[in-house]
């Protein structure tokens, strides 16, 4: 099971067994070499297009069933009506804890409960710590609705009206706020409606644009949740913007310790280096473009965010690399270390 010190003022550089630390990270830094997750990981697929968000996501554990989990869902909207929202639960079958079971809110709801497995879910309930899992989603048979993700998971931008962001595709960004309004004021209530959850339990993961909205929650709204984890954040996103919020960051909550488990694969440097034919059927300025954005960080930027979160008064970091995993399959990759960071 992977290790970390849990207190204030502390970050632990942890790596896969048998693989190597990124480079850049501070010689100061305290590092330690962790044994693999002991959850279930599921086999990286070759073919990328797995991964891809615009796909049907076929069959989850719900449309199986578990003998540990019970599933049900429920349908919202947002405030002007122009996004619709699937909140899928997986509640354990055991009895909760007397202050009910520690809750993990899963951004990119479709794909990412679509990555969970039964193995993973027999792992908790054999262990005896079982994760109520809510997976925030959207009303499509696709991983994603893509334009309602983009807004929803991209920070506003001073000076921008509109915040683009993609503005070649005409696709807007800079609804974080109302997105995170939805979420503290309508989603969570209910989900705690349904399920009987420790608020002090309670972790908000999320990959790509759902780790970039993941931290600007941390940095903007830290008193919403104890515990974060960001996978392959995109931390490119706008020219680095959100290491600009970062620097405002609001302090965290007093008297508790606020946790981070910051994870990242090998994307960083594959795009400094990317050199690979386009598929056909792209647009070749779009693509190139894309690549573009995702180069105005350096491959350390991960790293070094982790380093600079565990200085702050009232921070536990974990940073966890994933030596080889490209950006998709970091996915389900981050997942069974994010069950086990949300178990304890």
């Amino acid at each position: 099971m992977t290790r970390s010190f849990h207190r204030p003022r502390r970050i632990v550089l942890l790596a896969l067994a048998g693989g190597a630390f990124l480079q850049g990270c501070a010689s100061s830094t305290k590092s330690m070499i962790a044994a693999p997750s002991d959850q279930p990981i599921p086999p990286t697929n070759l073919d990328l297009s797995t991964y891809s968000l615009n796909r049907p996501v076929g069959k989850s554990v719900a449309d199986v069933g578990s003998p540990h989990y019970r599933f049900e869902h429920f349908k919202l909207e947002s405030a002007d009506g122009k996004r619709h929202y699937r909140v899928q639960l997986a509640v354990p079958k055991a009895p909760p804890p007397a202050a009910g079971y520690p809750l993990l809110l899963m951004l990119d709801g479709n794909a990412s409960f679509a990555s969970l497995t039964e193995d993973q879910l027999k792992h908790m309930a054999d262990s005896n710590r079982p994760v109520a899992i809510a997976a925030l989603g959207y009303e499509t048979h696709l991983g994603v609705d893509v334009a309602a993700r983009s807004f929803d998971y991209t920070p506003p931008v001073p000076g921008e009206d509109p915040t683009w962001d993609d503005e070649m595709r005409k696709r807007l960004g800079g609804g974080a706020d109302v997105f995170l309004d939805l979420l503290e004021q309508k989603m969570l209530p209910e989900i705690r409606r349904r399920i009987p959850s420790d608020p002090a339990r309670t972790t908000l993961w999320g990959h790509s644009y759902g780790g970039l909205l993941t931290l600007y929650t941390l940095f903007t709204r830290p008193q919403l949740f104890p515990r974060y984890a960001a996978a392959d954040a995109s931390l490119w996103w706008h020219g680095g913007f959100i290491l600009t919020v970062e620097s405002k960051a609001r302090a965290v909550t007093a008297g508790r310790t606020t946790e981070l488990l910051l994870m990242a694969g090998s994307s960083g440097l594959e795009v400094q280096n990317e050199t690979r034919a386009l598929r056909p059927g792209l647009d070749p300025a779009m693509v190139l473009a894309a690549r573009e954005r995702r180069r105005s960080v350096p491959p350390d930027a991960a790293p070094k965010l982790a380093e600079r979160q565990a200085l702050r008064q009232g921070m536990a970091v974990t940073w966890k690399p994933f030596p080889g995993v490209s950006h998709g399959p970091m996915r389900p990759a981050s997942i069974p270390p994010t069950l086990e960071f949300a178990a304890r």
